[in-house]
């Protein structure tokens, strides 16, 4: 398959710093989000340590043997959804690493969500609450969950999706990339097709935008148009925090 991929990022009408990273390399076909947090620049500390490991770890010259967290995987799938977790918690150790060494970053943390190809195949992951879509024939599918107080309140039937967007604790983590130790990231894998969009983006994107209303950019728009659509419709729409999208078509074959 061959990919395009688009990509943009905005600190919002609101915040001094940009907390947000990102990670487009087609050609290893890797692609991330990072929504830090933590406060005093250290969220775009914990954001930044947390792309630089990925990028270290599968897009570098590492041993793939050495980078599963465990070795006796023999089924292909299982084996990269291992690459998967081992660089999300590699990403945590770092952080950890640099809360010691700089106090002032205690409790900094990272969401992560990211897009691995490989083959006719598109891997996702993700920790927190930065999503991933697929928009495919004209309808879009949110393919992660987020992992927030509110998403456990809606799971258990106590909280209707109307107000789970106004209720004042929406985006307190239940899962984070960094100061919270060890990580569980959400894997799954799908099969791709020719003319797919993938869309990763920050909270900045989904907090003042429902998923019908960037499904309706998404028929609307060109792709190469479409990652600062989404941030502009995002800010007149009233969001206050970081926006970041990342957008990755599948062309057809090489």
């Amino acid at each position: 398959m061959q990919l395009e991929a688009y990509a943009a990022t905005d600190v919002g009408p609101v915040r001094e710093n940009n907390e947000d990273n990102f990670l487009v390399d087609v050609e290893r076909e890797v692609f991330v989000v990072a929504d830090g947090m933590g406060g005093h620049a250290a969220g775009e500390v914990a954001s930044q340590i947390a792309i630089d490991t990925i990028s270290d770890i599968l897009i570098g010259d590492s041993d793939p043997d050495e980078t599963r967290l465990q070795l006796s995987v023999d089924d292909p799938d299982e084996a990269i959804r291992e690459r998967l977790r081992y660089c999300m918690n590699q990403a945590s150790v770092r952080i950890r690493q640099a809360i010691r060494d700089e106090p002032a970053y205690r409790r900094m943390g990272t969401t992560l969500v990211m897009i691995m190809m490989d083959g006719d195949n598109a891997f996702i992951g993700h920790v927190g609450d930065s999503r991933a879509y697929l928009f495919r024939d004209g309808r879009i599918q949110r393919l992660t969950r987020d992992h927030t107080v509110v998403q456990q309140e809606m799971d258990a039937g106590r909280l209707t999706p109307e107000l789970a967007r106004i209720v004042p604790h929406k985006n307190i983590l239940t899962r984070s990339v960094g100061a919270q130790g060890p990580v569980d990231p959400d894997i799954s894998v799908r099969p791709v097709q020719r003319g797919d969009l993938y869309l990763l983006c920050s909270d900045g994107v989904t907090d003042p935008l429902e998923d019908e209303a960037i499904a309706q950019l998404c028929r609307s728009t060109h792709p190469e148009d479409l990652c600062q659509t989404l941030v502009d419709e995002s800010i007149r729409c009233g969001g206050e925090d970081n926006i970041t999208v990342v957008i990755v078509v599948v062309e057809g074959d090489d």
